[in-house]
């Protein structure tokens, strides 16, 4: 078995011919583009990139197979230098009585997914555009993905907009068949000790992946994953614990840093930072006109008092994404970069000397700390992230 950092949940912004897919996310996050910045600056060896059932994205995929630059896997998957890119969709569905939750599907080849979209487009508004709202019950198009071959993972399950447990309903079993889960997504303001206060979690695999809608945001959180090749049918055992394989590792912002961590006064824009319970009002103005936050949220669903983290749950790291670090801008990102060249080289696999050789003792100290979990932090909260303290 090897190791290999993955992260599932990419969005595409636009097509290489201008049609939009993710309209809040960048322009420039092409199919191939973020193939590119995967394998090229952040060094993620297996990534998803969602939106892969957009017809227009599909015509790229094919475009970039045509000519050899990628290559589909025996295994599934497809190749692109060093990087595995999963097949993945994000699409809505909302329940009588419910809130709208977004799910992740994946599959394991192109012709599956492109089958997957005709299927969809019968059932869907527009087909072209992500995270788009199907009209069939949640079972119906869990049934759908599993009978081809693919595989479901509730996104961002506690985000307060369109999540299971954020704006669905109380329980995952409201919504869907739980032994058809593959996995669950924690999202950008939660950990695993904190979804451990949930017991209807304890039988999922945790992933951290970084929703990103721009290029520099691939990798902000990823797993590194136990397999004995980088393809899908691997990436389901790891996520199913089979065989030996599975997740190593989580790498996650401190849920501090998420920018729905904790209740967020729209009125007067406090972030309420309560220690203990939930927050009804703001404590500053007195207004009623709160985002609850995802620490709130878990603290009302959790039935235990303290977290169960099973044997098999892995660590989580508090990774500090490198945008994060005071100092570190884009010129010294791109001379550590030129010096070790990936991301993960920097995060992982370069000593405190040799960075500081390159950008100085004090941002090599800050990296450092970042590893180890140690920056002070600043709660992030209704749609605003959180930030690392200057060391000084």
């Amino acid at each position: 078995m090897k190791s290999y950092y993955a992260d599932l949940h990419i969005h595409i912004g636009r097509t290489e011919s201008g049609q939009a897919v993710k309209i809040s996310a960048a322009n420039n996050l092409t199919f191939f583009n973020i193939a590119h910045e995967a394998a090229v600056r952040k060094g993620m060896e297996i990534i998803g990139i969602i939106d892969c059932h957009s017809p227009s994205v599909q015509d790229d995929i094919m475009t970039y197979l045509d000519r050899g630059e990628m290559v589909e896997q025996a295994g599934g998957g497809i190749g692109y230098r060093d990087t595995t890119i999963l097949l993945g969709s994000e699409i809505e569905v909302r329940e009588p009585g419910m809130g709208p939750a977004h799910l992740l599907a994946y599959m394991p080849n192109l012709d599956t997914m492109q089958g997957f979209t005709k299927w969809m487009k019968g059932h869907m508004k527009n087909v072209e555009l992500s995270s788009q709202r199907i009209y069939v019950p949640a079972r119906v198009l869990q049934e759908e993905v599993l009978g081809r071959g693919g595989i479901l993972i509730p996104a961002h399950i506690f985000t307060p907009h369109k999540s299971v447990y954020g704006s669905a309903s109380s329980k995952m079993e409201h919504l869907l068949d739980l032994e058809g889960i593959s996995a669950v997504e924690l999202g950008l303001s939660s950990d695993s000790e904190m979804a451990g206060l949930i017991s209807e979690l304890d039988p999922f695999t945790f992933v951290t992946n970084s929703d990103a809608h721009s290029l520099g945001k691939i990798g902000r959180e990823y797993n590194e994953m136990r397999l004995a090749a980088p393809t899908y049918e691997e990436l389901v055992k790891a996520l199913h614990r089979q065989e030996g394989r599975g997740i190593a590792a989580n790498y996650g912002l401190n849920p501090r840093l998420g920018k729905y961590h904790r209740t967020y006064c729209s009125l007067c824009e406090a972030v309420l930072d309560d220690a203990k319970g939930t927050v009804e009002r703001c404590a500053d103005c007195g207004s009623n006109k709160i985002v609850r936050g995802v620490m709130d949220r878990i603290l009302d669903l959790a039935d235990r008092e303290a977290p169960y983290l099973p044997s098999y749950r892995p660590p989580y790291h508090f990774q500090v994404p490198l945008e994060f670090i005071p100092g570190l801008g884009p010129k010294k990102l791109n001379q550590l970069l030129g010096r070790f060249g990936t991301e993960m080289n920097v995060l992982h696999r370069t000593s405190q000397e040799e960075l500081a050789r390159e950008v100085g003792e004090e941002i090599a100290a800050c990296l450092v700390s970042a590893r180890e979990g140690t920056l002070s932090l600043e709660v992030g909260g209704g749609g605003r992230y959180g930030k690392v303290k200057n060391r000084s």
